[in-house]
């Protein structure tokens, strides 16, 4: 209200000079018949720009008494639950482009004014605000600002490896179910799978000392003689020929 009156007579006063100013040519026989009139029309340019100076000085003394005050605002951000600091959030002035960013222990510190609404955001939380009082004494505020987590619970989605319904239909269709453990025990356990496994299975440990030890025996047993020769032997001859018979050395596939 201050202002708006001071405004007011601001243009009051400058519309009476241009008046003034429009009708001295046509009053100059009324100033030269009114002394007092004249000397004010001749001193009329010098007072016109005291009362300019003195309308700025107040109109420029009350803008100054409305500018709010600057301080610096500083704080700590943590979380609601834990009162952990919440690194790297947004500060921001509302309806400006001023702000920080919290440090990695949730510090922050900026320039603000008296009155201004500060928003705080980070990811993971929910907005908050606060406002700072206009009755500070100190050029220097300090606050500890709490932000809750912010859950979001999302639909579940299930990522399937076909496009479409039909590819799906028909896999399941095709599909062959797997065997139990029972199943695979009962199978890895047959006497063909065994037979198979020992072909190409190395010997272990345990059957490399029995090999060892029983080779070691044989040489004992004919320490101090001629080895003995199967090529003379009956037994050996007639092992052979039941073999033979039997197909032992045929080819497997």
């Amino acid at each position: 209200m201050y202002r708006f009156h001071l405004a007011n007579l601001s243009e009051l006063i400058t519309i009476r000079l241009k008046v003034l100013l429009k009708n001295k040519s046509s009053n100059r026989n009324t100033q030269s018949q009114n002394p007092l009139l004249c000397i004010f029309m001749k001193n009329l340019t010098p007072l016109r720009s005291l009362l300019i100076g003195l309308l700025l000085l107040v109109a420029g003394f009350a803008q100054a008494q409305d500018v709010p005050k600057v301080i610096q605002f500083s704080g700590v951000i943590v979380s609601g639950d834990s009162l952990k600091p919440v690194p790297y959030a947004g500060i921001a002035v509302k309806g400006s482009y001023r702000g920080t960013l919290s440090d990695y222990y949730g510090f922050f510190s900026f320039v603000a004014q008296e009155g201004d609404t500060i928003e705080f955001s980070a990811l993971g939380f929910m907005k908050s605000r606060y406002i700072i009082p206009n009755d500070l004494d100190d050029s220097r505020y300090s606050i500890i600002q709490v932000l809750n987590q912010d859950t979001i619970m999302l639909p579940a989605t299930v990522v399937y490896p076909w496009p479409t319904r039909e590819q799906i239909y028909e896999y399941f269709l095709k599909a062959q179910v797997p065997d139990d453990d029972l199943e695979r025990a009962r199978k890895n356990l047959s006497q063909e799978k065994m037979a198979e496994i020992s072909m190409v299975m190395p010997m272990d440990a345990g059957m490399n000392y029995r090999n060892s030890m029983s080779q070691y025996n044989t040489r004992l047993y004919n320490a101090g003689q001629i080895p003995m020769n199967n090529l003379l032997n009956p037994i050996a001859w007639a092992k052979f020929v039941d073999a033979w018979k039997r197909g032992d050395f045929k080819k497997k596939n």
